[in-house]
C-alpha cells in the first residue's frame, strides 16, 4: 500500500569553504544549481512540495526556486537535528514518512530515494539510514552493524575506535523516518555535546533505545551520496554528473567520441545516430535531432537543431537550425535567429535576430542582423546588413532567389525583391525591384600618369 511521503531538505548552511559570495546551493553542476538536482529528486518521491530549510542566502535561494518548495527559516545553525526541528510545523498531524536530505548532494536520484522509502515501508522500519561503501572512509561517520548485520549505531570518525575505523560503510546523512516517530524523538533531543548542537543521528539512538526498528539501505554507488563543501568537490561532482549524462545519451544511441571532454547539460535532448566530437559544450534546453554531426569545439545554448545538421567550431545561442544545414566553421548564430533547411552558413558569418529561408547560402565573412532572408538567396562574401542608424535597429527584407554581390552594404530599412541582383561593392539604400540589377557605386576612373606626377611635385 502506498504511504504518504514528504521531504525535508537542509539548505541553511553558510558554505564557508566554498569561499564565495554566492550561496553554496546555487553553485552549478553541469549548468544547473546544486539545489535543483536535490529538489527534483525529492519531487520524484513527494506527495507535496518539499520543505526547504533555509538560512544563509535565503533570499537568493527563494528567488531562484520560487514556489516549487515550502520554506522554513533556520536563523541559527545549531546542528542537523535543529534544522529538522524548523520543519515541524509542516509535519505536525501528518501520517506516513518523511525523507530528510542534504541540500548539497546533487548526484542523488529520485530512484535511490524511492528504493530507500520502499525498504522502510516493506520492513516497517521507524527509520532507514542511507549508506554507501567507500574505499577511503576517513572523515565520515561509520555505520556499525550488529552480529546479525542489522543497524547498531553511527559512530563519527573522531569518536571511532581503530577497529571501527576499518569499517568502509559510511553514513550518507539521508534518512527516511516515520513522521510521528521522528516528531516524538525530536522532543527528546538535547545538545549536551562539545559543539552544543542538536544532531539528527541522536534520533536514531533514541529510536533504538525505545526498541523501535532502524534499518539501513546501502546505495550500490557511493557517488550518489557525494556532498559538496569545496570547489574541488564541486569539480568532482561536475565530472561525475557529466559522465552520467553522457552515458545516458550513449545508451540512447548517440555517439560521443570522448565523453570526458564533452559537456552536455541535464536538459539536453539528442537524437539517435548523432555524433558528438570532443570539446563541444551543449547547454540549456537544447534539442538536437538525429544523424547530426557536431565537430569539435562548438557551443550550443537553448538551440533547436533539426536532423542531419553539421556544425563545425561555431556558437549557436537561442536559435533554430533546419534540417541538413551546415554551420561554420567559426560561425556565430546569435539569439532570435531561425535558419531554414539545406542552408549554408559558412566561416566567420554572424547571424543575429534573423530568419533565413531554405536553400540560402551565406558562405563567409558576412553579418546578417535583423533581417528576413528568403529561400534560395546567395549572399556573397563581406556583405553587411546595416541595421543600426545610431538610435534604432531596422530590418532588411531580401526575397527569394536574390543574389547579393560581395562587399555589399544593405542599409536598413530596405527591401531587395525576388530574383534581383546587386552588383559587388554596392551600398543599397532603397528598394531593389523584382528582377532588377542594382549598381550603387561610383564609376571607375583611371588617371594615367598620376603617380609619376605626384612624385615630381
Amino acid at each position: 500500500m502506498k504511504k504518504r511521503v514528504t521531504t525535508v531538505i537542509m539548505a541553511a548552511g553558510e558554505g564557508v569553504r566554498m569561499k564565495s559570495k554566492l550561496p553554496k546551493m546555487l553553485h552549478s553542476v553541469c549548468g544547473r544549481p546544486i539545489i535543483d538536482y536535490v529538489v527534483d529528486a525529492a519531487l520524484d518521491i513527494c506527495d507535496d512540495a518539499p520543505i526547504l530549510v533555509v538560512g544563509h542566502g535565503a533570499e537568493a535561494i527563494k528567488e531562484h526556486l520560487g514556489d516549487k518548495v515550502r520554506y522554513t527559516y533556520q536563523e541559527e545553525q545549531l546542528g542537523t537535528g535543529h534544522a529538522v526541528m524548523m520543519a515541524q510545523k509542516y509535519l505536525e498531524g501528518m501520517d506516513g514518512y518523511v525523507v530528510v536530505l542534504a541540500g548539497d548532494t546533487p548526484l542523488i536520484t529520485g530512484k535511490l530515494l524511492g528504493d530507500m522509502v520502499n525498504h522502510a515501508v516493506e520492513h516497517d522500519y521507524s527509520c532507514v539510514a542511507l549508506s554507501a561503501i567507500v574505499e577511503n572512509p576517513t572523515g565520515y561517520g561509520r555505520i556499525i552493524r550488529d552480529v546479525n548485520g542489522d543497524f547498531s549505531c553511527i559512530v563519527e570518525h573522531k569518536d571511532a575506535t581503530s577497529e571501527q575505523r576499518q569499517v568502509k560503510e559510511i553514513n550518507a546523512s539521508m534518512y527516511c523516518f516515520k513522521v510521528q516517530n521522528l516528531l516524538e524523538s525530536l522532543k527528546k533531543l538535547d545538545n549536551n555535546n562539545a559543539q552544543h548542537e542538536y544532531y539528527l543521528t541522536d534520533v536514531l539512538k533514541i529510536l533504538t533505545s525505545e526498541n523501535k526498528r532502524v534499518g539501513i539501505y546501502c546505495a550500490d554507488d557511493a557517488s550518489y551520496i557525494m556532498g559538496i563543501n569545496t570547489r574541488v568537490q564541486l569539480s568532482q561532482a561536475d565530472k561525475l554528473m557529466r559522465l552520467r549524462i553522457n552515458n545516458c545519451h550513449m545508451d540512447n544511441g548517440v555517439t560521443i567520441i570522448d565523453p570526458e571532454n564533452t559537456y552536455i547539460g541535464p536538459n539536453v535532448h539528442i537524437g539517435q545516430d548523432t555524433i558528438i566530437y570532443p570539446g563541444n559544450v551543449i547547454e540549456g534546453d537544447t534539442y538536437i535531432g538525429e544523424e547530426c554531426i557536431l565537430y569539435p569545439n562548438s557551443r550550443l545554448l537553448n538551440a533547436r537543431v533539426d536532423d542531419k545538421v553539421i556544425i563545425q567550431n561555431s556558437v549557436v545561442l537561442n536559435s533554430q537550425i533546419g534540417e541538413e544545414t551546415t554551420i561554420g566553421p567559426f560561425a556565430y548564430i546569435r539569439p532570435g535567429s531561425i535558419i531554414g533547411g539545406h542552408v549554408r552558413i559558412g566561416d566567420f558569418v554572424e547571424v543575429k535576430n534573423a530568419a533565413i529561408g531554405d536553400g540560402t547560402k551565406v558562405s563567409h565573412l558576412t553579418y546578417v542582423g535583423d533581417a528576413n532572408v528568403g529561400n534560395g538567396v546567395n549572399v556573397g562574401c563581406g556583405v553587411v546588413f546595416v541595421n543600426y542608424d545610431g538610435k534604432e535597429k531596422h530590418r532588411t527584407v531580401v526575397e527569394d532567389n536574390a543574389f547579393i554581390g560581395c562587399n555589399t552594404n544593405l542599409v536598413a530599412p530596405v527591401k531587395v525583391e525576388q530574383n534581383s541582383y546587386i552588383a559587388a561593392g554596392s551600398t543599397i539604400t532603397k528598394t531593389v525591384p523584382k528582377g532588377a540589377l542594382a549598381i550603387a557605386r561610383a564609376r571607375q576612373e583611371n588617371k594615367e600618369g598620376w603617380v609619376e606626377g605626384r612624385n615630381n611635385r
